[in-house]
């Protein structure tokens, strides 16, 4: 039977898990490809439980959620090397928290939903108000996931 390694906790509490997600400033996203994965990194904001992405308008991930909307997105964090001991390779390790999330992902197209969406993308990186203009909404499409489950994991962390 695999002993799981006892610095590996488990992150319950909702709250530690958005405190993840809020200091995440890149996410990775899985798409079910057939019977292949295919996954790339985003920029994202979050907000009730939804993730809003941003991409242009063509695309293979456009074309995979087409046919499958299912996604997996990972959040990652408080990555820190150390060492137990300096001179042994393998007490050398690296902290980190993580948040996996599942759900299903959603073309936006109504304009003001839109707009919204940038809105909250553009609040995990700035605490500035952004205005967009028509032909900058129209030109990107935006992708709402609505959360199924999240799960959060942390390593060497209390």
């Amino acid at each position: 039977m695999y002993q799981r390694d006892k610095a590996i906790k488990e992150i319950v509490r909702k709250e530690e898990m958005l405190d993840v997600i809020k200091q995440c400033k890149f996410c990775h996203v899985g798409f079910v490809d057939g019977d292949m994965p295919y996954v790339l990194g985003f920029n994202f904001g979050y907000e009730d439980h939804k993730i809003y992405l941003h991409c242009a308008k063509e695309g293979k991930k456009l074309d995979i959620l087409r046919k499958n909307n299912n996604v997996c997105v990972m959040f990652d964090t408080g990555h820190e090397f150390f060492h137990r001991h300096e001179h042994v390779a393998c007490s050398y390790r690296m902290r980190y928290k993580s948040v996996m999330v599942t759900g299903k992902a959603y073309f936006v197209d109504n304009y003001d939903e839109k707009v919204k969406g940038l809105q909250i993308l553009m609040k995990q990186y700035s605490d500035k108000h952004f205005e967009f203009s028509k032909p900058s909404v129209d030109n990107v499409v935006i992708i709402r996931i609505e959360i199924e489950k999240m799960t959060g994991r942390k390593f060497e962390y209390l």
